[in-house]
């Protein structure tokens, strides 16, 4: 097997995942989307398996279909992460960053160049970083919200059985 079948073969699987994580986390069926994508639905389950050349415009239109990303669909591709795909369904973190790479290509033009690596890897360790500790920060202080109420609903009135 070659190197590229290999590859392709890893996308094909990595689609697959994806398309169908995506369209359980938002708890369609695939006639659903089949309809949404003006797909037969043979031809709709052919492409969330996987099969034939990846279609940017469909992966395009059955994120629209989903409300999820296309752009955290592709990017779940090359991370290997169908995972991320769902994870950026409803925050759209990759749109966001392709919008934020266009405005930083707008505003700095050619001295992106001069960029070296090292710059961009600690620029980019320290967002993520900074993102994940947010991400968990709003996690515990949302569990944390969620018991302080819990313990100030009145309890449930006792049953009399008479």
């Amino acid at each position: 097997m070659t190197r590229t079948s290999v590859s392709a073969s890893k996308s094909s699987n990595g689609l697959a995942s994806a398309l169908r994580a995506i369209r359980r986390h938002r708890q369609r069926r695939p006639g659903d989307l089949a309809e949404a994508l003006r797909l037969p639905r043979r031809s709709y389950e052919h492409f969330e398996a996987g099969g034939g050349r990846l279609n940017t415009d469909r992966v395009q239109a059955f994120a629209e279909a989903t409300q999820s990303d296309a752009y955290a669909i592709f990017a779940s591709l090359w991370i290997a992460s169908p995972e991320f795909a769902v994870r950026c369904a409803d925050n759209k973190l990759m749109t966001i960053l392709i919008m934020a790479l266009q405005d930083f290509d707008a505003a700095a033009g050619d001295d992106i160049a001069r960029l070296d690596a090292r710059t961009l890897i600690t620029a980019f360790d320290t967002l993520f970083q900074t993102l994940t500790a947010e991400a968990q920060h709003r996690n515990v202080s949302t569990d944390a919200e969620i018991v302080e109420r819990l313990r100030r609903l009145a309890p449930p009135p006792k049953s009399t059985d008479e």
